[in-house]
């Protein structure tokens, strides 16, 4: 148990340390006005109080990722650990922090945009394509998740809570930000805080026997480390998905210099929720091979929510508890697919004040987005984690261009840039889903891929020589 305190306790002073590094790198500026008021509209640009901003942030960003991936993460032991604190700290908030902050600095702009002003033109054709995609493939996810878990608690069919739930996504997607997702998600965060940290309690309170740190790799099955441990724990250390959802808020917050408690300090918050879910589910089950028995029945991830809720909470505790986590996936299902429409507004140069234009995007989303529901959720959930790392990758890559182009401290987001770089390239090559390569093959191109991209990102830094893209 020493080691899940330590941890806590490392993530919060990673918030007050590193994370007033990263704020004093980028330069935040309180005098600066920000895309809610030089660009207000009522619809997606609406100044907005930073602690609802915050807990808005916290809910976008916090979908089935912290729960699922580090429930299903946690099979690799305290590995699951050391990747949650190192990776939330020095990636994931660093992550959500610049793409919070650059799309402030540019009007609101979207991933796609700030990835084509600071890498190219090339590779936002490319990003515009695989952000939609990937905010659909969330939409989708995060639908059939939450509908399996409210069909077990009830007597309403998946396909029926499906039906309901996309129907609700529908009208969050195109109703002016401030209506249902201003008004109602700082309960529902409120909500999520409250019953992850009565798990945690009570798992404290028994003396729930939690792994002490190790390096041994106590998967059942033997699955290695690297780099699957990187993909299947995203939302919980670093998530592209998150890059996506950014913006939305960045578009409602009122000064910069509210951006490091919004963005980094909600990734932080993220991380803390993975990490009480990861040690429930070691501990519960008496050990990763305990873990690996139940997550092999049908209801996986699913049914260890449920089950550790409601033993360690009771039925009414547990039963809160599982519907906090039922907010989770549904509050970034409707805002992926809120991105979604944004992003291809942008694209389009489609004003979003009219309502039929909201609707002509939202109505070819969610009939994709409905029929993406009916494949077999875990194959969804495998090309979601691939997609989500490698968005991350590309946005700390746009990130590191901006401080470089800027002559600032770069490295912040160029050393977790070349990282991801080497876990996605590896992954995808040995992944069932991906090439099927072995690891003799796929570890040593995926570190030559990121030692390419490194070398090429230094080149292009030294050719910018600290040429602003635009004033600042």
């Amino acid at each position: 148990m020493i080691t899940f305190f330590v941890s806590i306790v490392i993530l919060i002073l990673g918030y007050f340390t590193y994370g007033a590094f990263v704020e004093r790198v980028f330069g935040a500026d309180e005098d600066r006005k920000t895309p809610a008021y030089l660009r207000q509209d009522g619809i997606d640009y609406v100044p907005m109080d930073w602690k609802n901003n915050s807990l808005i942030q916290l809910l976008n960003i916090a979908g089935l990722g912290p729960i699922y991936g580090a429930i299903q993460g946690a099979l690799w032991g305290p590995w699951a650990f050391i990747w949650i604190v190192l990776g939330g700290i020095f990636a994931g908030a660093v992550h959500d922090y610049l793409s919070g902050m650059l799309s402030i600095r540019n009007d609101g702009a979207n991933v796609p945009a700030m990835v084509g002003k600071y890498l190219g033109k090339g590779m936002q054709s490319f990003v515009n394509i695989f952000s939609i995609l990937l905010l659909i493939l969330v939409g989708a996810t995060f639908t059939t998740g939450p509908a399996g878990l409210l069909a077990s608690m009830t007597p309403l069919s998946l396909k029926v809570w499906v039906m309901i739930i996309i129907a609700y996504y529908f009208i969050a997607t195109v109703l002016p930000i401030d209506k249902i997702i201003g008004r109602i998600y700082p309960f529902f965060g409120a909500l999520l805080i409250i019953m992850a940290l009565g798990v945690g309690v009570m798992m404290v309170y028994n003396g729930a026997p939690i792994p002490e740190l190790t390096l041994a790799n106590l998967h059942p099955k033997g699955a290695p480390v690297w780099p699957l441990l990187f993909v299947t724990i995203a939302c919980g250390a670093i998530s592209g998905f998150h890059a996506t959802q950014s913006p939305l808020v960045a578009r409602c917050t009122k000064n910069e210099k509210e951006g490091r408690f919004i963005f980094y300090g909600m990734m932080i918050a993220e991380s803390i929720i993975a990490l009480i879910w990861a040690a429930a589910a070691m501990s519960f089950y008496d050990g990763t091979a305990g873990l690996g028995a139940a997550l092999a029945n049908p209801a996986g991830p699913s049914g260890v929510v449920k089950e550790v809720s409601m033993k360690l909470l009771g039925p009414i505790g547990g039963t809160l508890a599982v519907l906090g986590v039922v907010v989770l996936p549904i509050t970034s299902g409707d805002t992926a697919f809120r991105g979604a429409r944004l992003t291809i507004a942008e694209i389009l140069n489609m004003d979003q004040i009219k309502p039929l234009k909201r609707y002509l995007i939202a109505v070819p989303l969610f009939i994709i987005g409905f029929v993406l529901t009916q494949i077999d959720f875990s194959i969804i959930w495998r090309y979601f984690a691939w997609s989500n790392q490698t968005l991350a990758m590309i946005m700390l890559w746009t990130g590191a261009a901006y401080l470089a182009r800027e002559r600032k401290f770069h490295w912040i987001a160029t050393i977790p840039a070349t990282f991801m770089t080497a876990v996605s390239i590896t992954y995808i090559l040995m992944a069932p889903e991906g090439f099927k390569l072995s690891t003799t093959i796929a570890y040593p191109v995926g570190l030559a891929a990121a030692l390419i991209a490194f070398i090429a990102f230094m080149i292009s830094a030294y050719r910018w020589a600290g040429q602003p893209v635009y004033e600042e």
